[in-house]
């Protein structure tokens, strides 16, 4: 099953894949009623930064999956939403200076700017994701903050700057018994 609230995501979703048995459906992570230990695995990528009650929503999940069910997601990092705007500090030449890194302990709403559309993302910590799979009996089996690739590097110098700063945060945690 793929829940989106986009429609455009949806869509491309259904475009990229055959299986008849995938149901795609139209709404919010936060609208859908979970059913009580019915998944082996739930999946979510860049989706939980965008949702308010992070407590409300992980309660659903790990009902949600069956005993020794995963779940592995990935969020933006918390350094890279902490501050809000998501732009390098530049000095006057333009020169890319640092990531400004402010408000880190301060969980909320945060406004960025993406591919020309303002984005409304809920910031947490690090120390909030992980704890609040540890308090519901979750094991954190991974967590990986990725950062490019050499050959990426090569191909693309640009991606150089991608090492200053963690961009995002995948965590795979298993539902104990």
């Amino acid at each position: 099953m793929g829940i989106d609230q986009s429609e455009k995501m949806l869509k491309r979703a259904a475009e990229l894949t055959e299986s008849s048995r995938i149901e795609y459906r139209h709404l919010a992570l936060e609208d859908y009623e979970y059913p009580a230990q019915d998944a082996d695995i739930v999946l979510s990528s860049l989706v939980f930064h965008y949702v308010e009650d992070w407590d409300h929503l992980l309660d659903n999940i790990v009902r949600t999956l069956k005993d020794s069910g995963v779940l592995v997601f990935s969020v933006e990092h918390p350094v890279f939403t902490a501050e809000g705007s998501q732009q390098w500090l530049t000095d006057a030449q333009g020169k890319t200076l640092c990531w400004p890194v402010d408000r880190y302990f301060e969980e909320g709403w945060r406004e960025a700017v993406f591919l020309g559309e303002t984005m409304t993302k809920f910031h947490r910590t690090l120390t909030t994701y992980l704890s609040s799979l540890l308090d519901r009996g979750m094991v954190i089996e991974a967590v990986c903050e990725p950062q490019p690739q050499p050959d990426w590097l090569q191909r693309m110098p640009e991606m150089k700057e991608e090492l200053r700063r963690p961009m995002m945060l995948l965590i795979r945690a298993r539902k104990g018994r």
